[in-house]
């Protein structure tokens, strides 16, 4: 069995049901967590963002909102000052220019403030769907450690190459198993070695720094 058919058998069993941990029920609640989420956890996210759309429940609310208060929303995140000036920028643009919806092309979305091809990839994998392999810190930290990829690539090259490795029809939940397991087993410190059927094919420069992410 080679080391893909391996890593994807053992993710089958460890996480069979993949789940994204961001809350959300609308399109751009989705897409503004995952600004939102840079650097920081997805608990804390759920944590502001629950208060944020509670006190903003719509598009037209949230962008007439009083950046000061935001920031008070977003203070337990980092860098809650420019994600407060992105919040409020990518509502006006969703409810000023595309009606109220979320733009489908990736060429537009990547020009909004905070957004870039891994929101994207995310975005378009959990709303939608459509096939994507968003690579995060997790992401590339588990196709590093397991020889998926090189050591000194860069998040563009591993979306590339677990792209070729990985059925398309499976992309959406190899993404989050691959987050999943970085998140609670594979972490970035003191990872779950002891109980992984994996570390015989982990990487062994990797093994030797295990703060690589």
């Amino acid at each position: 069995m080679n080391r893909v058919s391996v890593v994807e058998e053992y993710l089958d069993f460890l996480i069979p049901d993949p789940w994204c941990e961001l809350n959300f029920k609308r399109d751009y609640e989705l897409l503004i967590a995952i600004v939102l989420s840079a650097q920081t956890t997805d608990k804390r996210v759920n944590q502001v963002t629950s208060i944020l759309f509670s006190k903003y429940s719509n598009l037209k609310s949230l962008k007439d909102a009083s950046i000061k208060d935001i920031e008070d929303i977003l203070r337990p995140l980092g860098s809650f000052r420019k994600k407060s000036l992105y919040v409020v920028g990518i509502a006006r643009l969703i409810d000023e220019k595309y009606d109220g919806k979320v733009p489908t092309k990736r060429d537009v979305l990547e020009t909004f403030p905070g957004v870039g091809r891994k929101t994207v990839n995310v975005f378009f994998s959990e709303f939608y769907q459509i096939p994507e392999f968003a690579v995060d810190t997790h992401v590339e930290r588990v196709s590093k450690r397991l020889g998926l990829v090189k050591i000194d690539d860069d998040v563009y090259d591993i979306e590339m190459k677990l792209k070729r490795k990985f059925k398309k029809k499976d992309w959406c939940n190899r993404h989050k198993q691959f987050v999943l397991f970085g998140r609670y087993y594979c972490k970035a410190i003191k990872p779950e070695c002891e109980h992984c059927q994996l570390v015989e094919i982990c990487h062994k420069d990797i093994k030797k720094d295990r703060s690589v992410s």
